[in-house]
């Protein structure tokens, strides 16, 4: 499933990969619209028939996953909306382990999100993440989603990383058809993002995990070879 002995940088996305995705989907499905609904006075349901649509249509672009452009269209705090459900912010199983085990055999991990850099902080801050990588790149950063090709040629000036011993994790499909068509040497589909949501049925060209626990065995018996430039 993943080449261990070929790599020397692991990529792994934070939301749905690292992160319950069910903090975000009840976020943006639940709470934003209640919220929205109290602010300005409307029914539950008629706010939540407003709203969802209109985000559905950034689907894949960066103001998809931009606060600041949330917050300004929608005129409500949304990083602010956030920390008040931010204890169902949590890892997804087996995550700390994989973290510890990617260190152990030598492998650089890099947080690669489209998380804008206030909700990441906010997680950080919750989940002490930050202390299990060697390094996090938003893609606010680079001013484009990782659905976008090019972002993986601008990800390089952040972090630069070789083609053929990287491997991407990430719960998103497109990203990793987007990574794949960039180069990336290796990519990984989790397949229940969501706790409290069903699994996600397998990509026909990538393989996929349910969770971390099926892959660790064969990290944890792979010895890092020194890279060569």
């Amino acid at each position: 499933m993943v080449d261990w002995s070929t790599l020397d940088t692991v990529f792994l996305d934070m939301d749905g990969t690292l992160l319950d995705l069910h903090f975000d989907n009840h976020f943006w499905l639940e709470h934003l619209p209640r919220r929205y609904a109290e602010h300005f006075d409307l029914h539950p349901t008629e706010a939540r028939d407003y709203l969802i649509p209109m985000i559905m249509a950034e689907r894949g672009s960066l103001n998809w996953y931009c606060t600041d452009y949330w917050s300004e269209r929608l005129a409500l705090d949304i990083t602010g909306l956030k920390a008040e459900v931010g204890d169902r912010i949590g890892y997804r199983p087996h995550v700390t382990d994989f973290l510890a085990a990617l260190r152990q055999a030598g492998l650089r991990s890099v947080i690669v999100t489209n998380c804008h850099p206030d909700p990441l902080a906010l997680k950080l801050q919750r989940t002490g993440l930050d202390q299990h990588v060697d390094g996090i790149v938003s893609s606010h950063e680079l001013g484009k989603p990782k659905e976008d090709p090019v972002f993986w040629q601008d990800l390089a000036s952040r972090s630069p990383y070789r083609h053929q011993s990287t491997l991407m994790v990430d719960d998103s499909f497109p990203v990793l058809e987007s990574a794949r068509a960039a180069g990336i040497g290796q990519c990984l589909a989790i397949l229940a993002p969501d706790s409290q949501q069903p699994s996600k049925d397998h990509h026909p060209d990538i393989p996929g995990i349910h969770h971390f626990d099926e892959v660790l065995p064969a990290l944890r018996s792979h010895t890092a070879v020194p890279s060569t430039p």
